[in-house]
């Protein structure tokens, strides 16, 4: 194969890869399209794709008519280059007895046009590459154009905070566009210069020739220019430096990097007027001298000038140099964290509850969480999931009016796991067409147990079957936090439903929430898209057939909405029609908010939980609603996507009584208010009174506490709530100093309140209170023997419950066969005051703490008393006694016969008589 050929079969290879690759990227542009409109969102969609695309042609056509411009400059001095080279060819005189070689230099095959087509190829290529750099900028720029201003001034340049949050990126975004523009203009220019060798003798020469010094001189003082706008905006941006003692432009940015970039603005400009004035003057000495002056200006200005003031001025006195910044840095810390509309309150500390105190806070201790997530997860795997293709995602708490009752629970969805079917059974029909969804719901009270240690099931099986008012009308799920892609529904297969004994019941999709296939051009671009083939193949699909594709939730809204953030747990909620409704909140994010301490490691330091979405989880219906009206970042996206996001009040009431205050956003404002409750800047400046997250025993494990959710009444209130709760502990030290709610039932959604202990008096921090239940002996022998007897003993999450205007503890201990994956919820820790009690049930711990009038009101999935082996107690201390001595026998019988567990039980029943036998002697 000749030279000619090679080239033309590796152009034509190139061209089809070029054509296939487009039409890959057609396909799914169009199946986006079509996508979009099936959820109505194509007016997102329109205005997403042209404000990138239409950001990338900009940048692109900008930098390839800046660099084509610049290139047809330098054509002149080429041409007159190889015209020079042509003129100078040395001349042989004809001798028959000389044989010459004559070699073309291959700047003389350079022809005008061939030039103009080079540069352009050239301009064309660069220009591709660059609008690559703009990929997802375009929000920056819609929100320039849509912002909405805060209406808060900061306090160094009285900007709008506004100006910060949406100008200041835009600028900073076209600086960096302008200065990389310049630098590859400057580069490609300089290379022709060279490659044509209009310097003759390299770079060093190269200013020696008029054409390539002044054009190469305009570029530079451009660049000039641009560098002094760019000193500029380095100005606002010292209102997020981090160099001094807090976040935040500190003394030494205000009084020594502030007057340097003034001066670098001017030096800059000096220097770009010095290397235009030298093209006239033909000096290079002096462009040399401006340029290094520039340069050295800059390293003493930025580097070594504010070194010495921070060294010799600030550092000596530094919280005096530094107080009026320290109160900047706190006020706007807590404006951008909502963290200035707490309501702080004082908690009384040392009050002993009584048990009429119980009785009348039985909505609060009915409520007390007993199941933890992550042994739940384990017991709802093997009591309901039913088939190996069935899984628990996740398991979510929720509450619900149920039989009449506020109540907190514990629920999660049943999905198809596709990755679960037997081997021979992942055929193409049965991972398309068939298997296509999950199933059914499992739901239980967060407190109630059975004689076996198992949760009781409100919501269970296959179908679903209710042993309260809640019901399911919709179990299907085929939108949910599974992974398995894409399915086709309406098909002539019949989709698999839920397994029913020995046969298993089929359905029929009844739902709107795919891409209808429609014609045979749908069908193409669809198996292009899904890079399917055998979607083609298949007699089974019609034009009734629809395809689900994105179904993973979080997958799903963020292709909706890119620009928001997201929670990190979705939650499922059953509706008053029985359909199954997911709920995620979106946040908006900004890193540019002036003197706001940063989050996390992207400098993030302001947030709002501006967005509510829902997700039905069986027609793939997405809906954002504004859970903020007063976040300015939300209202831009509003007036970028008109439409897109509905008033809270548009949701259906049904599912505002499920909005919850997110995990997510209240671990980041604990953490910071663990710091920002100090209002006072000296205060803060010691860290007199810095606050920390607790730690907690996990199974054998210390780790920071998680926030929970529980129903208390909070003091000073009259009903029950459904609030997150986080405690604080003092820096280095382990007694609670102070704990944070924040509500999430409608009438007071969003409000953060933090109840404060009186400073002299000691509150039992969860440590704390770890620490005495390893030092009851009764309880940790109990724990050391079924540890040793074949099991392991999980001890879940310890919770602090706020209960009129004391705390309780309440920490659930299970025990898990070694063999097993199933734990059972076998104690419940109880301490409140100078007491901790373990016993089987919470009312049981309870009575033993404040006597036997506590009493919870009747629950199906409470052990009765019988199971529990829990002796009546007889009234007289005789009898007392004797039946001290009836437990102690039957524990050493148990004891002897290897019934560890019976054993722990007699030893905690013996315990409780003889505490029955000392009130009684006092």
């Amino acid at each position: 194969m000749n030279r000619g050929s090679r080239f033309t079969l590796g152009l034509t290879i190139l061209v089809i890869a070029l054509i296939v690759s487009l039409i890959g990227w057609g396909a799914g542009l169009y199946i986006d399209w079509l996508w979009f409109g099936a959820l109505k969102y194509r007016q997102v969609f329109i205005t997403t794709m042209v404000s990138d695309i239409g950001l990338r042609v900009l940048a692109g056509l900008a930098l390839f008519g800046l660099l084509f411009l610049n290139l047809m400059l330098t054509r002149n001095s080429v041409l007159q280059a190889v015209k020079a080279i042509k003129s100078f060819r040395p001349f042989h005189p004809e001798d028959d007895n000389v044989i010459t070689i004559n070699q073309t230099d291959w700047r003389e095959s350079i022809t005008s046009g061939r030039l103009t087509a080079a540069f352009m190829v050239i301009s064309l290529i660069m220009g591709f590459f660059y609008s690559s750099t703009v990929a997802g900028d375009w929000p920056t720029v819609l929100k320039f154009f849509n912002q909405t201003p805060f209406n808060i001034q900061d306090p160094i340049f009285n900007r709008d905070v506004g100006f910060y949050i949406f100008s200041l990126p835009f600028y900073l975004f076209l600086y960096r566009l302008l200065i990389s523009a310049i630098l590859i203009n400057a580069f490609f220019v300089a290379l022709v210069y060279l490659v044509t060798d209009t310097a003759r003798g390299g770079l060093a020469k190269i200013f020696r020739f008029a054409s390539a010094r002044n054009h190469l001189s305009a570029l530079a003082a451009l660049y000039f220019i641009v560098r002094a706008w760019g000193y500029r905006l380095n100005q606002y941006n010292l209102l997020n430096s981090s160099g001094g003692a807090v976040h935040g432009a500190g003394y030494t940015d205000i009084h020594a990097t502030l007057l340097s970039y003034k001066i670098l603005i001017v030096l800059s400009l000096l220097t770009a007027a010095v290397i235009l004035a030298n093209l006239f003057l033909k000096r290079a000495r002096l462009t040399a001298y401006a340029i290094g002056g520039l340069i050295l200006g800059s390293v003493l200005l930025t580097g070594v000038y504010p070194a010495l003031i921070q060294k010799f001025v600030v550092v000596p006195n530094e919280f005096t140099r530094e107080k009026p910044y320290i109160t900047n840095n706190i006020k706007f810390s807590q404006m951008a964290y909502n963290l200035n509309e707490v309501e702080r309150k004082s908690f009384p500390a040392g009050r002993t509850l009584t048990a009429g105190d119980i009785q009348e806070n039985q909505n609060t201790i009915e409520n007390i969480r007993l199941w933890d997530w992550r042994p739940l997860q384990q017991t709802y795997a093997q009591l309901q999931e039913m088939r190996l293709y069935y899984e628990f995602k996740n398991i979510d708490i929720d509450r619900y009016q149920i039989d009449g009752r506020y109540r907190q629970v514990m629920l999660a969805m049943r999905e198809m796991n596709q990755e679960q079917l037997p081997d021979q059974a992942k055929t193409w029909i049965n991972q398309r067409l068939k298997y296509t969804h999950g199933y059914g719901v499992a739901m239980s009270p967060v407190n109630e147990v059975s004689g076996e240690g198992m949760p009781h099931f409100f919501l269970k099986d296959i179908p679903p079957t209710a042993s309260t008012d809640i019901k399911v009308t919709r179990p299907e799920i085929y939108y949910g936090e599974s992974n398995d892609g894409y399915v086709i529904v309406n098909t002539k297969t019949e989709e698999f439903d839920y397994p029913e004994g020995d046969e298993n019941a089929y359905t029929r999709y009844e739902g709107t929430g795919g891409v209808k296939i429609g014609n045979f051009f749908n069908r193409i671009m669809i198996a292009l898209a899904m890079g399917d083939y055998k979607m083609l193949l298949t007699s089974d699909i019609t034009a009734e057939s629809q395809v689900l594709f994105n179904r993973n939730i979080k997958e799903r809204v963020s292709k909706i909405a890119p620009f928001l953030s997201y929670d990190s747990d979705p939650y499922p909620v059953i509706n008053t029609k029985g359909e199954i409704i997911w709920m995620w909140d979106a946040y908006t994010l900004s890193n540019m908010y002036p003197y706001a301490e940063p989050f996390d490691n992207r400098g993030n330091n302001y947030i709002r939980n501006a967005v509510k979405i829902t997700i039905n989880a069986y027609n793939g219906d997405v809906n954002f609603y504004i859970a903020d009206s007063k976040d300015p970042v939300i209202q831009t996206y509003s007036k970028i996507f008109k439409g897109m996001f509905k008033p809270m009040d548009q949701m259906s009431a049904d599912l505002r009584e499920h909005i919850r205050y997110p995990e997510d956003m209240f671990l980041i404002q604990s953490r910071m208010y663990a710091s920002y409750h100090m209002a006072d800047p000296q205060v803060f400046y010691n860290r007199e009174d810095k606050w920390t997250i607790p730690t907690e025993k996990v199974g054998d494990e210390e780790q920071v506490m998680e926030a929970y959710y529980t129903i208390t009444v909070l003091l000073g209130e009259q009903e029950p709530e459904f609030v997150l709760i986080m405690p604080f502990n003092p820096q280095n030290k382990k007694n609670m100093v102070a704990w944070m709610a924040a509500r999430s039932d409608e009438e007071n959604y969003g409000k953060l309140i933090v109840y404060e202990f009186p400073k002299q008096e000691l509150v039992y921090g969860p440590m704390q209170v770890e620490a005495r239940i390893d030092q009851d002996t009764t309880i940790s022998q109990q724990l050391a023997l079924w540890n040793q007897s074949g099991s392991s003993v999980i001890r879940g999450n310890l919770l602090v419950i706020p209960v009129k205007d004391s705390l309780i503890y309440v920490e659930p201990i299970y025990l898990q066969a070694r063999q097993s994956k199933m734990p059972e919820l076998r104690r419940v820790v109880v301490a409140a005051g100078d007491r901790v009690v373990m016993e089987p049930t919470l009312d049981l711990a309870l009575q033993r703490i404040y006597g036997e009038n506590v009493s919870l009101p009747p629950s199906t999935g409470q052990a009765p008393q019988e199971e529990t082996g829990q002796p009546e107690v007889p009234a007289s201390l005789q009898e007392l006694a004797g039946e001290a001595g009836r437990l102690y026998d039957e524990a050493q019988n148990k004891l002897k016969s290897g019934d560890w567990a019976g054993y722990g039980q007699s030893l905690d029943q013996l315990k409780a008589v003889l505490e029955k036998m000392q009130a009684q002697s006092q």
